[in-house]
């Protein structure tokens, strides 16, 4: 069982403190009976389960089946870091439903509101967010998809890779290139139900660690003006505002990842004999372990300083949460580095829960901003204010 001594910062209230005990309670109760024959069928299987147990409520607002007036930072965090720990597919199944459908929680109609987000809440539609292209994923104002207005509807052309849920999503947010104005300012966002005609998976990538990930293409896909998210040009502002409340939660995950491997340390070291003694006698080990559990904490602290900031204090945490994902993504990795050396040859044998983690930890150092984008997001904010 991990450390949950963190449960006591003054960062959360007492609703956040039976929220990590109920998950814990659930997450070792359930998960084990989620896995089917295909990664894209245990996705679908976990979704319906964290639905069924009532925490994707946590991924939309009140008014339209959710836990919260609005999207509570700390909550998504605490539950990303308890799925993580447990099961790196259920972590990538919740995050995406709120992912998917932040758009529409933070900008849609309440016609669209009431279309989609019940049935995120309830696990019965699973939701995608499709910002990246082939030329376009770090530069987000480079985005080529075409959506041209003709009549009452948008017509789009292009194409999205990158795609998580690509294949199994029942709907998209997609960013497209709108025209109002050059860069940024040209994008609209709008909702695309997956059996849209002109829509098609057009490829399906493997990870290294398995996920549903696809490139869509659109060809002449015809899409009505009310499915258009916010106003024309505004895409990239909701784009933003949606990666803002969950790139901290993308810290928290890493966090559940480095907690794991910490765990898995701890016992193999205890446990594992060499020389007449056990590992965890050696200094060597024991320096690691310090260091671990050290850098676990500081990313704990940025982790949920930036959640507490939005919801305490109700301010905008671009720099915060870059910090926090910066720190937390580059630090898990050198922790379950650390973890599968102390397993030696075993560390590296397919199916490990180290070897697991060592494929899982590796895309959050790259996904919703890779580790060199978020030192440019903390440098902008500094000069900005300066």
């Amino acid at each position: 069982m991990s450390d949950t001594d963190y449960l006591q910062w003054p960062f959360f209230a007492d609703a956040h403190r039976a929220l990590a005990v109920a998950l814990e309670q659930w997450a070792g109760d359930t998960l084990p009976r989620t896995h089917a024959a295909t990664t894209d069928d245990t996705c679908r299987a976990l979704v319906r389960a964290l639905g069924e147990g009532g925490w994707l409520r946590h991924a939309v607002p009140h008014a339209f089946g959710g836990m919260s007036e609005q999207l509570d930072s700390r909550s998504l965090c605490l539950i990303r870091e308890t799925l993580a720990r447990h099961e790196g597919l259920a972590d990538f199944a919740f995050a995406m439903q709120g992912l998917g459908s932040g758009a529409l929680s933070i900008a849609g109609s309440p016609q669209q509101k009431a279309r989609y987000l019940p049935a995120v809440a309830r696990g019965e539609s699973i939701a995608a967010f499709a910002l990246s292209e082939p030329q376009a994923g770090s530069d987000v104002a480079a985005l080529a998809l075409d959506a041209h207005k003709e009549g009452s509807s948008y017509v789009l052309n292009g194409s999205k890779t990158w795609i998580s849920n690509g294949g199994i999503a029942d709907f998209y947010t997609v960013f497209a290139r709108t025209g109002e104005a050059p860069g940024a300012r040209g994008i609209s966002a709008f909702v695309i139900d997956a059996d849209t005609p002109g829509l098609q998976i057009a490829e399906r990538i493997d990870l290294i660690a398995p996920h549903p990930l696809a490139t869509l293409r659109f060809e002449n896909c015809e899409v009505a003006e009310s499915q258009r998210i916010g106003e024309p040009g505004r895409g990239f502002k909701i784009a933003m505002m949606t990666l803002d409340i969950f790139r901290a939660s993308v810290a928290a995950a890493a966090l559940g990842f480095a907690r794991r491997a910490l765990d898995e340390a701890i016992a193999q070291a205890t446990g594992r004999r060499m020389f007449g003694h056990t590992l965890a006698d050696f200094q060597l080990t024991q320096a690691a372990l310090a260091d671990m559990a050290t850098s676990i904490d500081s990313a704990a602290l940025l982790t949920y300083r930036a959640a507490w900031l939005r919801d305490a204090k109700g301010v905008r945490t671009t720099r915060e949460a870059a910090m926090a994902k910066m720190v937390a993504t580059e630090e898990a990795q050198k922790v379950i580095d650390r973890a599968l050396q102390m397993f030696g040859g075993s560390g590296v044998v397919s199916g490990m829960p180290v070897e697991k983690l060592y494929r899982e930890i590796r895309a959050l150092r790259i996904y919703e901003g890779a580790t060199e984008v978020q030192k440019m997001i903390i440098a902008r904010e500094l000069l900005k204010s300066s």
